[in-house]
């Protein structure tokens, strides 16, 4: 039993990583980057649809991405979401594509960048120790395991725990350093 309350607890805590991976995808930096986009969600015929799937999404020389969209009816609709996203760069539509011109950051915005990635990293270990807590309190509340099987899965829980919290460190760490970089 002990075995599998850690498995479920891993396997959490993976989810955890990947979405703290995609959280971070989605902090600007002074580079062009098309999972920038991710969360971009376009009204396309009265449902919303991830961009990625109604337009090609291409950087062009390091700066710009380019939004071609398969439907060039979209093309409305794609620069209306861009706006909406909050993205900090205004679309500019030439009637066949959407172009975003990602600006130079300034050392103001990338402080800003960098408290951004903290905090994300921060909710990350939030969740992680959440899990932690529900292993914790499943191996203590299981009553088919003797103390000794009790201790081992606790520490094993409290091994993980430190691995993932080490692994969010590294990620928010190396954006960070991503970001900061001139």
């Amino acid at each position: 039993m002990s075995y599998e309350i850690v498995d479920s607890s891993s396997k959490r805590m993976d989810k955890t990583i990947e979405h703290f991976q995609s959280e971070l995808n989605s902090v600007r930096t002074g580079m062009a980057n098309a999972n920038m986009l991710n969360k971009v969600k376009v009204n396309y015929y009265g449902s919303p649809t991830p961009l990625n799937q109604i337009a090609g999404i291409s950087v062009v020389e390091g700066r710009t991405l380019v939004i071609k969209p398969y439907d060039p009816s979209s093309l409305k609709e794609i620069e209306k979401a861009c706006n909406q996203a909050d993205l900090g760069i205004a679309p500019q539509n030439d009637g066949a594509v959407v172009r975003l011109t990602v600006p130079q950051l300034t050392g103001e915005t990338r402080k800003e960048m960098t408290k951004k990635v903290s905090k994300l990293a921060e909710e990350a270990k939030v969740q992680i120790r959440n899990i932690r807590r529900d292993a914790m309190s499943a191996v203590k509340k299981d009553e088919t395991m003797d103390e000794d099987v009790q201790k081992d899965a606790e520490k094993e829980v409290q091994k993980l725990t430190d691995k993932y919290v080490r692994k969010i460190e590294e990620m928010a760490d190396a954006k960070s350093k991503e970001v900061l970089k001139v």
